[in-house]
């Protein structure tokens, strides 16, 4: 692809050519500059990083020679070699961090259009780096998705946020993916919130794929909060399975779903509505010998029957 370096951010070639008297100055350092500002003039990039790398080593850590090495090295699109040069630059003259951040937002940008997420997230890096608190909005969710792509949801969570701040309007595939980054992480009960809200923004046909995320994520808090004990947490419990059950998904999860409301009314002192749920289990498992059903049919006995456990299994056991 032919370099676009016409279009480079004007602060950073404005200070380049405010710096071009420098490369005039008498001696080697001087006559290395100038070949490596007529190089780059000419679009020799290599040429003149080679240039500019050698008034490096006559001039040492020089501010100016410092950020023409980071500049090229951004216009060829070495992005880690920029940015290492950007940084030292930096640290002798302050405004190299604003031009470097100018040069890898400008970089950033290009990456994008060009669909490369990988080049845009490493510019993007960089300029948080050199300018931490940086923001670029039309990147905002290109990133979240790039790192959601990548399974870096910690990242991308905070960028999705960002996302939804900026947007006038939620799109609805981005309150997914937001849901969708929290459950990764362990974090149902804040996905629950952006699945249901997704559910709301989408035709009843479209629901399908929120459903099964609401049904998973339900039955798991359904179970810490029955870990957790007391009516409250069961209270809270029975709404969570009930909305599992409500979904019909996971179907690989319904038998064990009404298991697990059958536990959770049996600690409540419901026994009818226990004895119901657990006579629930075998319609929703594949084999009616399996250990679940087995299980359930236990439970049944020791609840319509008695077995002398009631303080081990709870209020109806």
């Amino acid at each position: 692809m032919k370099r676009s370096r016409g279009s480079r951010p004007l602060a950073t070639l404005a200070v380049l050519a405010g710096l071009a008297a420098y490369g005039c100055e008498p001696g080697d350092e001087g006559s290395t500059l100038r070949r490596g500002d007529q190089a780059f003039a000419r679009d020799s990039l290599e040429e003149a990083l080679a240039e500019y790398r050698l008034a490096v080593r006559q001039a040492g850590e020089d501010a100016d020679v410092l950020g023409r090495v980071g500049h090229t090295y951004a216009t060829l699109r070495r992005v880690d070699e920029a940015a290492d040069f950007y940084a030292r630059a930096a640290e002798k003259d302050e405004r190299w961090a604003d031009l470097g951040a100018a040069d890898l937002v400008h970089l950033a940008r290009e990456a994008a259009l060009e669909n490369d997420p990988f080049l845009m997230a490493s510019a993007m890096e960089v300029v948080r780096t050199l300018r931490p608190g940086v923001t670029v909005p039309e990147l905002t969710l290109p990133l979240a998705r790039h790192y959601f792509q990548t399974g870096e949801y910690g990242r991308a969570l905070p960028l999705y946020q960002r996302a939804l701040s900026e947007e006038r309007d939620s799109l609805p595939s981005v309150v997914l993916e937001i849901g969708q980054a929290h459950e990764q992480i362990g974090d149902c009960p804040s996905a629950l919130v952006f699945f249901e809200r997704y559910r709301g923004l989408v035709r009843p046909g479209a629901q399908g794929e929120a459903d099964w995320y609401i049904g998973n994520c339900s039955f798991q808090v359904a179970r810490e909060l029955r870990d957790r004990g007391g009516d409250t947490a069961l209270e809270e419990a029975l709404r969570h399975v009930n909305r599992t059950l409500e979904m019909g998904e996971p179907r690989n999860l319904l038998g064990q779903a009404w298991f697990e409301k059958g536990e959770i009314l049996s600690e409540l002192g419901d026994c009818d509505g226990s004895l119901e749920a657990f006579s629930q289990v075998r319609y929703y498992e594949p084999s009616s010998s399996s250990a679940l059903v087995r299980r359930a049919q236990q439970r049944f006995d020791e609840i319509r029957f008695g077995s002398g456990l009631r303080e081990l299994r709870g209020r109806c056991g």
